[in-house]
């Protein structure tokens, strides 16, 4: 199949942009060319800022496609930009949105595509499902050949799965178990969350990908293990070979308490608990199994990052914040017990 990308190369895409090449498939990525070093040889690279509109319109002139993937589409402007430069020249058109836009708090924590979207404490998911909504009706209306794939916590080699972390990303929260500091984990670190590795996203991805049965529709993927967020700092511990640390603080409290997005990230996220239900998309794609299990992930993710200097990105603004924290809440208990 001839398949154009817009990005491509990010934690989602890459996974998908590797198989697909491996496959054969007649592969092209539109971006600025930041991360290309890394594909493989027969990728072919149109080089162009998506924001662009008329210089991507004529790069792009006398192309069409079976498939274009969008990855970077975060705000209803850059999808209408989509449906101009694409109504006509793809047979699918399928746009990466985001779990976190299913409804906070969940009646449930089995979480199926029909689970309403609504998410009152994150802007960025409030966003994703304005985008569902306008590509929605471009589909009932005009046929836009759109399919709706919503990810949870998708993690790659380069950045291991967290509940809270910095602006830099999780290496200083790595950093501080490495040291036998106190690590913040939100609640008490029993609610259930699930982590799916790029590459088991990928395999469920490229198997939508020329299917008319998917045109119109919305599918979840993630993996089907359902973990604790103990387990999930425990397991980082582990690959590192020392002790954890826990510190636990209310999210609510780590919300009031920070000048990050806490309350879009926790509340309207991660602090929920919830199991994906991945019958929808098992049924278009039935051999479709994440393989890699939490634990295998992220000691691979972090053998790789203590491989990669690159990766250890100090973010000592954060490694503050979690002292200040740590130090503000352990005065509190003093105070309070006289």
């Amino acid at each position: 199949m001839k398949i154009l990308f817009i990005g491509g190369t990010g934690t989602i895409s890459m996974a998908i942009t590797k198989r697909l090449a491996a496959q054969g498939d007649e592969l092209y990525l539109l971006n600025r060319g930041n991360r290309n070093a890394e594909l493989p040889e027969n990728v072919r690279v149109i080089t162009a800022d998506i924001n662009d509109e008329a210089d991507c319109a004529k790069k792009l002139e006398g192309m069409s496609f079976d498939c274009v993937g969008e990855f970077i589409g975060f705000v209803p402007s850059q999808v209408e930009r989509d449906y101009r430069l694409f109504k006509g020249k793809t047979k699918q058109y399928i746009y990466i949105s985001s779990a976190s836009a299913y409804q906070k708090p969940p009646q449930s924590y089995v979480i199926t595509e029909e689970t309403p979207l609504e998410n009152p404490y994150w802007e960025y998911s409030r966003n994703k499902i304005a985008c569902e909504k306008f590509l929605m009706e471009k589909y009932e209306k005009e046929g836009f050949p759109v399919t709706i794939v919503r990810p949870s916590h998708t993690y790659d080699e380069r950045s291991v799965p967290l509940g809270v972390h910095g602006n830099g990303g999780s290496w200083q929260v790595v950093k501080r178990i490495m040291e036998g500091k106190k690590v913040i984990i939100h609640g008490d670190g029993t609610s259930l969350w699930m982590i799916t590795h790029n590459s088991d996203f990928a395999k469920a991805y490229t198997g939508l990908i020329g299917r008319s049965e998917a045109i119109g529709q919305a599918f979840q993927i993630t993996s089907d293990e359902s973990v604790s967020w103990n387990t999930i700092y425990s397991a980082i511990a582990d690959a590192l070979g020392v002790e954890l640390h826990p510190y636990y603080v209310a999210s609510q409290t780590l919300a009031d308490m920070s000048s990050y997005d806490l309350v879009g990230s926790l509340i309207g996220d991660k602090a929920n608990s919830v199991v994906f239900d991945n019958s929808k998309v098992r049924s278009l794609v039935p051999g479709f199994k994440a393989d890699i299990s939490a634990a295998e992930g992220i000691k691979m993710t972090v053998r790789y990052i203590l491989e990669h200097p690159e990766f250890q990105k100090e973010d000592k603004e954060f490694d503050q914040w979690c002292d200040k924290v740590i130090e503000t809440l352990e005065r509190a208990k003093v105070d309070l017990n006289g």
